[in-house]
């Protein structure tokens, strides 16, 4: 580029005119952003969010204590204990997952055959210490409880991939 033309375009400030014009012409179009906390976007449903313990419609868990989850984990988050019951199935007594160590894999949902542990659409559980990341039986089940719906959904749209 010559140095007339150079110069003659900084005399002009055309740089700065297509400038102007770009921000006239998004002024007018309907704004992108979120306004989050009130405002949420779209997931897909095989977002992978936080963990929940699902149950059977009778209220029973659906774990069966085949420990595959906790074989298949890399980070070594799941820590299962079990014991026979009286009726000689299998059912857990202590089912642990350190989400401070979890990497979000989805390979614990894709590993249990009855669909028990699952990565449900929750994606605000933010925390102040790292003992509210340790979760026990007890909180998966409850995210279950609460998760329900928005789980089934997710996984029958999902079924067909699986």
């Amino acid at each position: 580029m010559s140095l007339f033309s150079r110069g003659a375009r900084g005399l002009l400030l055309t740089e700065l005119l297509s400038g102007m014009a770009l921000t006239l012409r998004y002024m007018f179009k309907t704004p992108v952003t979120v306004n989050y906390p009130y405002e949420k976007g779209p997931l897909s449903p095989r977002f992978r969010g936080e963990h929940a313990l699902r149950r059977y419609p009778n209220g029973e868990e659906r774990c069966i204590a085949c420990k595959l989850c906790e074989a298949i984990c890399p980070a070594l988050a799941i820590t299962i204990e079990a014991e026979p019951r009286e009726d000689g199935s299998r059912r857990t007594t202590r089912y642990d997952i350190d989400m401070t160590k979890c990497i979000y894999c989805g390979y614990c949902q894709e590993a249990c055959p009855v669909d028990a542990i699952v990565e449900g659409p929750n994606f605000e559980f933010a925390a102040e210490t790292r003992e509210e990341l340790f979760y026990d039986k007890d909180k998966l089940l409850a995210n279950g409880d609460r998760w329900e719906a928005e789980i089934a959904k997710s996984l029958s749209l999902e079924a067909p991939y699986r």
